[in-house]
């Protein structure tokens, strides 16, 4: 009895068992690259911000080597943290302005969000903005940061403007105004080793900034007198 002839695979099926392979590594590299920047978020808050890449490895339970694996270099690690760092503030940022329709207390939201944010995680903060190379697209992650949050804020006044019956043009460069001003003192704040409660600083950034949105964003009063 002749043994029946066994096909090879078609070119299909290998191709096939390949994709998956590929999207299994894919996942597990996302995976990985993910707990990499939770280490190094948490070796960060235990050794500070000039944490280096051995206590980011001891941290992740690897070596160097595996980390490198993973990231090219300590740059991109870097951009990773940002972009993580970028998400959670965007969020939270979102979350408070949605928290009243009040524009006064929608912008007061805003900047206590940014400052308790900052005071939650003051090295994390420090590591984002003291160490800043561009990422492989040449880019500022703080830059890109400051950006997704001034266009937060921007959207924020945008609505403010539409529903005072003003036109809406100024809003994004008001937005990145306002979160310029609010970063810069931020930065001071911290610096000085937090001179003043954040509640109090909070207040009188929003105190500052309200000033001059407050007539802009406000409609005028009607005139109720008739013309004699």
């Amino acid at each position: 009895m002749k043994a029946e002839a066994v096909s090879p695979p078609s070119q299909e099926k290998i191709a096939h068992r390949r994709d998956r392979r590929d999207s299994r590594w894919d996942e597990h590299r996302r995976v990985r690259r993910e707990q990499l920047v939770d280490a190094t978020l948490a070796a960060v808050g235990k050794h500070g911000a000039g944490v280096g890449m051995e206590e980011i490895a001891t941290e992740a339970g690897t070596s160097k080597t595996v980390v490198y694996r993973h990231f090219a270099d300590r740059s991109e690690l870097y951009v990773a943290v940002c972009s993580r760092v970028a998400e959670q503030l965007t969020r939270k940022l979102r979350e408070a302005m949605g928290s009243s329709s009040d524009p006064r207390q929608m912008v007061a939201a805003a900047v206590d969000t940014y400052l308790a944010f900052l005071e939650a995680d003051p090295e994390v903060y420090r590591f984002v903005v003291t160490h800043s190379p561009a990422g492989d697209d040449g880019r500022d992650p703080i830059s890109s940061l400051s950006d997704l949050v001034g266009e937060e804020v921007g959207t924020l006044v945008a609505g403010f403007l539409a529903r005072a019956g003003q036109d809406t043009a100024p809003a994004a460069p008001w937005g990145h105004g306002v979160i310029g001003l609010v970063r810069a003192a931020a930065d001071w704040w911290l610096r000085a080793d937090r001179p003043m409660p954040r509640a109090q600083l909070a207040t009188h950034l929003t105190d500052l900034a309200w000033a001059g949105l407050s007539g802009v964003v406000t409609p005028a009063p009607r005139n109720t007198l008739e013309e004699t």
